[in-house]
Parts: C-alpha cells; structure tokens; sequence
C-alpha cells in the first residue's frame, strides 16, 4: 500500500516538468490527417506498392476460390457423380492454387516490409531534418525527453501500420467483400441469416471507438514524461548522487512509471475488448449457420433449399469471414494507436519557426562584421522585457565587451547577433543588411559562437574540431588546436587527434573542452566570434594561454566578449556597461575607470573578492 500511495503522491508532483505541450489532442478521427501520412508512401508508388498489391490480389484470389471448387466441385458434382478422375484434377489444381498463394504471400511480406521501412526513414528523417530548423524559442519549452519521444517512439508506433497494416487492411477489405457477395450468391436466405448479427457488432464497437484512442493519447503522453524523466536524471546523476538523493528520485521515478503502467494497461484492455465481441459474433454466426443451414439441406434444392456441398462452403467461408473481421478490429487499434502517434508529430511538423526566412531573402556573399543595434528591444515572453531600446553601433574589426550582472541582457545581444531570435521591435543591422531580410544559413556560417558550457560529440577530437567546418583538411584542424594552446594536451591522449571521446566529452577536463570548442569556432575562420562566458571554466594558466592567442586570432575580425571576469576583456576596444536591460555606460578600460562609475565599482569588488581569498 504504501508504495502505490508513494507513486499516486508523485504522479500528482508531475509539474516538476513541464508537460504543456504533451496534452491529449481532442480531435475527432481525422482521415484528412490519414491521408496526409499516406503522402510518405508516395515515392514508392510505382515500385514496390503496387507489387505488395498484385501479390496480394493474387493470394487473396486463391483464399475465396479453394472453398468454391470444395463445395460446388468436389461436393456437389465430383464427389456425388464418383468422378475420382475429376477429384485428381480438383487435388492437384488447388495444391498448385496453394502453392501460387505461397509465392504471393512471401513476395507480398517482402516488398511491404521494405515499403514500410523506407516511409519510416522517410518519415524520421523528415521530422528530425524539420525540428533542427525551429527557434530556440521552441526548444526553451519543451524538454529534450518529449522530443526524443515524437522522433523515436512516435514514429516507432507507425512501423506496424506502414509495414503490414496498410496492405493487410486492403487485403482484409476485398476478401470480406468478396466473402459477402459469394454467400450471398450462394444462398441469400442463409447469407441474411448470418449477417443479422453484423449491425449488433457494429454498434457496440463504435462505442469503444473514443475510449480506445483516448486511451492510446495518454500511453503517449505518459510515455513522454517517462523519457523526459529518464533523459534528465540520466544527465544529471552526478548532481543526484552528489547530493544522495538517489532515493527521492527513484520514488519519483516510480511514480512517472506507475502513471504510464497504468495507462497502458488501461488502453490494452480496452482494445483486448474488440477481440472477444468478433469471438462472440462468431460462435452466434456458427450457430446460425448449423441450424438453419441444416434446415435448407433437409430442405433440399428443388424446394429452394440448398446442396450439401454448398453448406460445406458457407461453413468455409464462415471461418474465414470473421477473420478479416477481426484483424480489422486490431487494425482499427493500430490506426487508433497511429492517429495518436501522428497528431503528436504532425503537431511538431506544423510548427512554424519563430525566427524564418522571408521569401525575397538574399545571401551575403561577403561579411564585414559592422555590427548595428537600432533602438532594438526584446522579451522572451509576453510583460518580462529582456532589452530595453538598446543601441549599439560595433565598428568592422573591434573587439567589444558586455558586462553586467546575470539577467542584465548580456547573452540575449549575443543571441539576437547570431539571429536565434527576432528583436521585438527595432532592428539589428550586419553590414547594413537587416538580419531579418537575410538567408539564416549565410548569417551563421559567417559568425563562431563559444559558449560557456561547450558541447562535445561523440566521436574522435579530429571530428570535434572539424564540426565547425566540414570540409577542412586534417592539417587545418590541427592548425586551429595548435593556434588556441590545444595541441599539447591533445598530443598527450593516447591515440592524438584520434581519441574517442565519450558523450559530452565526459573524459575531458572543462577546460580541455572549452579549448576545443575555440579551435572549432576558429576552425570556422568567422567574420564575427561570440564568446559568451567562454573562459569561464578555465583556470588561469589556461586562461593566459588563449589570452595570448585571441590578441593574435582577433585581429580582422569583429568580436563580441561577454565576461564576468573583467581580467579578460581589459584590452576590448569598447565595453558596454548594462543593467536590466539598458546600456549605463561605455568606454574603454582606462575612460570607465576614470569615470568611477557602475564598471568601476564591478572591478573594485572583483578584486576585492580575490584579495579575500
């Protein structure tokens, strides 16, 4: 008991994520959505769709003629007239009409399963290739676990559906219609009789249509809060375990599990409903059919009762006409399961990216690095305004800081440079171009951005490096490491440029990772560098060491340094002062010491930090 308390305590603390986005979508079933994730089998029309389809003609052919030569031939006619001659034919067709069903069914199995892989790849592909071009503004909302989930288990979901389901629901489609017109051709009196029952099952499985795929949204949505939390806890467990809270967290975890425990199970109980309805359709259809059946033969022909043989049919065709019912009612559950999964992708595929491309925009050929801010403001969100008018003009090749306390606006100028964001009014301006006016692509491949908490790939230090150009040769690369101070540690690991580091680049120092995020950015050879924070992890030897390098590396290029340690930015040509938002002062180092004015009261207490300790 007190477990499941614990984890009924812990799904009601669900909002210690954000899961906003993750809501059940309330839609009714959208064949317009359907036909929209038909679109991906489009490529594969002329080829290996209509191939599945012949095949599948061809076998389901075969199954609705075996029952006739059966019961009309072999019963009727073969049997009844003693005709063994007749019998030795009618054995040896329908074992080469198997045998040709066969041959369709493998071929049909083959070309459907890499039908249906390639529309996954397709689709994967697609979804991944769309989300990298949305805005941070997307990314800020939402965790990086709900995302895997739409690109992973989502598009996992539809597998089944691409790979059997869609020529199976075909396939089951014609035999059941080709199944309704031969008994209704065979004896209509009995072919009513049996679907009498059709409109009771109808009804009640429409009822359980709702719950079903309600039932299959909140799978989904627990699903995603399960990998978000995994995703989280995964990354920080060294904070986890720093502060022994490994048990707080399991019980947490024990509860997101619960919550998509149950709803699972829910959802699979109610779609394991359908199956047992057809089984019972089933046994009342049977019934029907030995009753009344067995009342026409009694009958006989000639007073518009039916043969022997035609019975023997009816009883074949019986079997065999609740089968595609009843994989019909668990395609109807795949497709529910499907609709889910797609309405969670779709709803990604049709986000629009906050920062886009205008359709008249243009590239630029040649960047300069005159850097304009025009009265330009901007809020991350609606009544919390991150940048009050500010105004900057950064001439060709200057070397500019920003400083100021945290929040006070210094990264978000940074961010608005490199156009991961659009000011809310106002303009920022390279070269004269208005950024908005301006190819993204040609913006960013001109501009080198270091963060403070770099990211490194897994991979070899070779292919780190050359992230930040692809097309460099191996002599480039280490030129750049050679150039930030990086060669002599890299030249240390065990196989040089070749070391394979782990995700993160967890084998690494933070300072040995921060050098390999400059030799990456300079790698790049960028008109304008952005470091923002970036020596901050670094020690101070280090720090002397790119010191040296970037009054080197600096030169011809327009540079942006956002620092809490004023050490670092003491030769910029200009630093800008800010607080909330809005610019309070700027001047070089030695004109806003003099003024004795909010920088010089940052660098007295800075060093007054240092002389404390």
């Amino acid at each position: 008991m007190a477990n499941t308390s614990n984890a009924k305590d812990k799904n009601r603390h669900l909002t210690r994520f954000h899961y906003t986005v993750d809501q059940a979508i309330e839609k009714q079933f959208n064949w317009t959505q359907m036909m929209r994730l038909l679109v991906y089998l489009k490529p594969y029309s002329k080829n290996y769709l209509p191939a599945a389809i012949i095949a599948m003609m061809i076998s389901t052919a075969v199954r609705l003629t075996v029952p006739i030569l059966i019961g009309k031939v072999a019963i009727d006619i073969a049997i009844k007239n003693k005709d063994t001659t007749m019998l030795t034919y009618l054995v040896v067709g329908i074992g080469l009409l198997y045998l040709l069903s066969f041959v369709g069914n493998t071929f049909r199995i083959k070309w459907v399963n890499i039908l249906g892989q390639n529309v996954i790849y397709d689709l994967r592909q697609h979804l991944f290739s769309h989300v990298q071009r949305l805005s941070h503004r997307f990314f800020d909302s939402r965790s990086a676990g709900s995302i895997l989930v739409r690109i992973m288990n989502d598009i996992n979901s539809l597998q089944e559906l691409f790979t059997n389901g869609i020529i199976n629901l075909l396939m089951d489609v014609v035999t059941l219609i080709g199944i309704i017109v031969i008994l209704f051709v065979l004896s209509p009196k009995l072919a009513l009789a049996i679907m009498v029952i059709l409109p009771i099952m109808f009804y009640i499985s429409t009822k359980l249509r709702r719950n079903i795929r309600r039932s299959w949204q909140e799978v989904r949505i627990q699903q995603s809060r399960m990998n978000s939390h995994l995703n989280e806890g995964l990354q920080g467990m060294r904070i986890t375990q720093s502060f022994s809270q490994e048990k707080e967290n399991g019980e947490y975890f024990n509860g997101v599990n619960h919550g998509f425990f149950e709803s699972f199970r829910g959802a699979s109980k109610k779609s394991a409903m359908f199956r047992p309805l057809v089984e019972m359709c089933n046994a009342i259809g049977t019934v029907i059919l030995i009753a009344y059946g067995a009342h026409l033969i009694l009958l006989g022909e000639e007073n518009g009762g039916i043969a022997l043989g035609t019975f023997v049919a009816f009883a074949f065709f019986l079997g065999m006409f609740w089968e595609p019912i009843s994989r019909l009612g668990q395609m109807y559950n795949q497709l529910l399961m499907a609709m889910a999964a797609s309405e969670r992708i779709f709803e990604f595929l049709d986000e629009k990216p906050n920062v886009d491309e205008k359709e008249n925009s243009y590239h630029i050929d040649e960047m300069k690095g005159h850097i304009e801010f025009d009265k330009v403001e901007f809020s991350y969100e609606e009544g919390r305004i991150a940048l009050h008018e500010i105004s900057l003009d950064i001439k060709q090749g200057q070397t500019i800081a920003l400083v100021g306390h945290t929040g006070s606006g210094k990264s978000t100028i940074a961010n608005l440079i490199s156009r991961f964001y659009d000011p809310t009014k106002g303009v920022v301006k390279i070269d004269g171009h208005d950024l908005r006016d301006v190819k993204i692509n040609s913006l960013r491949q001109k501009i080198s951005v270091v963060l403070q908490d770099t990211f490194i790939f897994s991979g070899t230090i070779m292919e780190n490096i050359r992230f930040g150009k692809p097309n460099a040769t191996d002599e480039e690369v280490m030129e750049a490491a050679k150039v930030v101070g990086a060669d002599d540690f890299i030249q240390r690991l065990g196989e040089g440029y070749g070391t394979e580091v782990e995700e993160r680049g967890s084998i690494l120092s933070a300072g040995e990772r921060q050098l390999l995020s400059f030799a990456r950015a300079l790698l790049a050879d960028p008109t304008i560098l952005i470091l923002d924070e970036a020596t901050a992890s670094i020690d101070t030897e280090t720090e002397v060491k790119i010191q040296k390098a970037l009054n080197r590396l600096l030169k011809g290029r327009t540079a942006i340094i956002i620092a809490h340690r004023l050490s670092t930015i003491r030769e910029s040509d200009n630093i800008f002062v800010l607080e909330n938002g809005k610019v309070l002062e700027n001047g070089n180092h030695e004109e806003l010491m003099a003024k004795r004015g909010e920088y010089f009261g940052l660098v007295k207490s800075q060093f007054q930090m240092l002389d404390a300790m």
